[in-house]
């Protein structure tokens, strides 16, 4: 898990947004109002809006990203962590502590843990 959270505002633009992605080196960020979490917006995000509407890096993320995302708890097993993955087809979880978010846990997270992705 990473504890160094990327944050967006919901007000920021795709492009913003994919801008932030690529200089940290990460696949999703956070959409943060405040200490709260209003969604998470990925790679794949960016791809559906760019393929839905040319002019999409101008929108606002909050149009894109997935509101009320699927979080786990900091001491969820990495099989749980790993299943809910699956199950849900996605590679990033923001993890919390109460409604606090402490962390992003990404596929690639599980993988360099060693649990059994394939």
């Amino acid at each position: 898990m990473s504890t160094r959270l990327v944050v967006i505002g919901p007000d920021a633009t795709v492009a913003e947004a994919a801008t932030v992605m690529a200089r940290r080196k990460v696949g999703s960020v956070l959409v943060m109002t405040g200490e709260e979490l209003a969604g998470i917006f990925t790679e794949r995000d960016v791809v559906r809006a760019i393929s839905y509407d040319i002019h999409a890096p101008q929108d606002e993320v909050s149009h894109w990203m997935t509101r009320e995302p699927t979080t786990i708890d900091a001491d969820t097993a990495h099989e749980a962590a790993l299943e809910l993955m699956r199950s849900g087809h996605f590679r990033h979880l923001p993890v919390v502590a109460g409604r606090k978010v402490v962390g992003m846990l990404s596929m690639r997270d599980l993988i360099k843990a060693g649990a059994a992705v394939g």
